[in-house]
């Protein structure tokens, strides 16, 4: 058995106020003043004061991108080459700030930054060659495991990807949980719902192990405190920012399974946004995940969420059909759902009925 050498995040602050540290963090990984630190900030934070805390100096520069869509390779690729060409060197690092969008776009920058090609010829599992640039993660919400992951996830011209390689992870993670005050009811329920159907296909995966089953069960306990109990709004805070952490590690050695790869299949077609995505197959999937889903509904309904309708009330046969091809591409994420055997278990079929039902 050839057993994974993984990569885990070096370096992690934990704490509230800890965003004040981020000047001496970044300070001895700063090569030269041509050399600047390159700040992608999620642009809901335009004009807030968050954005005097960063700690800028020389030449640095924050670049604010929307959140409010999937981030796609040819967003990365245009990225890499503005900064490339604004400066002389390449930067010291690359600071992403705000959700799994903002996350994902800095690791992929940063992958770019050290690689040629275009971004979209690095999806899939282990093909970067060269080391990233130093890369920081700083989640503003919590859930997607984003901060943890050594994956990128992208929407190419031809498929929704991650860049999975050994040189996505994060040199340096610094955890708020102040930065999370405000963030809506409804993105708190869908972000954190990442983080529990994660855990769900986890630990109900045939990729199960220790390793994962460790880190997945609990970030499962933390997700039902947060979300069936009655917490103060600050440990809400911070367990599910720890939950988002350990769930993202519970797929370091695993996998996600049909929620997810069906998720995958509306954020291409239809550019629905990952967490709410998840949430609006996953209700459908009693099937797979009974107990999760019974759980779900229940945090649903505790919670007041009324998930869209009609998403794909109008689709053509055609539509389905793209949206299944790119469900079924995401061959191992089937494998953990329903093993070696799974093609005879799946068919679009199937996936068509589910579809329609969203």
């Amino acid at each position: 058995m050839n057993y994974r050498n993984l990569p885990m995040v070096p370096r992690v602050v934990f704490g509230n106020g800890s965003f004040d540290q981020l000047g001496d963090i970044l300070l001895p990984q700063r090569k030269s003043s041509d050399a600047p630190m390159i700040f992608l900030v999620d642009d809901i934070f335009e004009g807030t004061q968050l954005i005097s805390r960063i700690p800028l100096i020389c030449n640095d520069q924050i670049i604010f991108i929307s959140a409010d869509e999937e981030p796609k390779t040819d967003q990365v690729d245009l990225l890499a080459d503005r900064i490339r060409d604004h400066f002389n060197e390449l930067p010291s690092g690359i600071v992403g700030i705000g959700g799994g969008t903002l996350l994902d776009l800095a690791k992929a920058v940063a992958i770019m930054l050290n690689n040629k090609g275009k971004s979209y010829q690095y999806q899939g599992w282990d093909l970067v060659r060269k080391p990233s640039i130093y890369h920081v993660g700083i989640p503003t919400i919590s859930g997607t495991g984003a901060e943890v992951s050594r994956t990128t996830v992208l929407l190419g011209p031809e498929k929704k990807l991650g860049i999975n390689s050994d040189y996505t992870t994060f040199n340096q993670v610094l955890l708020d949980p102040d930065l999370t005050k405000g963030v809506s009811k409804e993105q708190w329920f869908y972000t954190g719902m990442d983080c529990f159907i994660h855990c769900i296909e986890s630990l109900n995966g045939t990729f199960l192990n220790a390793f994962s089953q460790s880190y997945g069960e609990k970030a499962l306990e933390l997700c039902k405190e947060v979300y069936l109990e009655e917490l103060d709004p600050s440990d809400s805070r911070d367990k599910l920012m720890m939950a988002s952490w350990h769930g993202g590690m519970s797929i370091a050695y695993s996998q996600v399974g049909v929620a997810h790869a069906m998720s995958y299949g509306l954020s291409y077609l239809l550019g629905v946004r990952h967490g709410i995505g998840n949430c609006l197959v996953f209700q459908h999937l009693e099937e797979f995940y009974p107990e999760g889903v019974a759980m779900f509904n229940i945090m649903k309904e505790k919670h007041q969420i009324a998930l869209p309708t009609g998403i794909c009330g109008a689709l053509t046969e055609n539509d389905f059909e793209i949206m299944i091809n790119v469900a079924l591409s995401l061959e191992p994420l089937w494998e953990n759902a329903l093993g070696k055997e799974w093609r005879k278990l799946i068919s679009p079929e199937k996936l068509k009925s589910i579809y329609q039902k969203i």
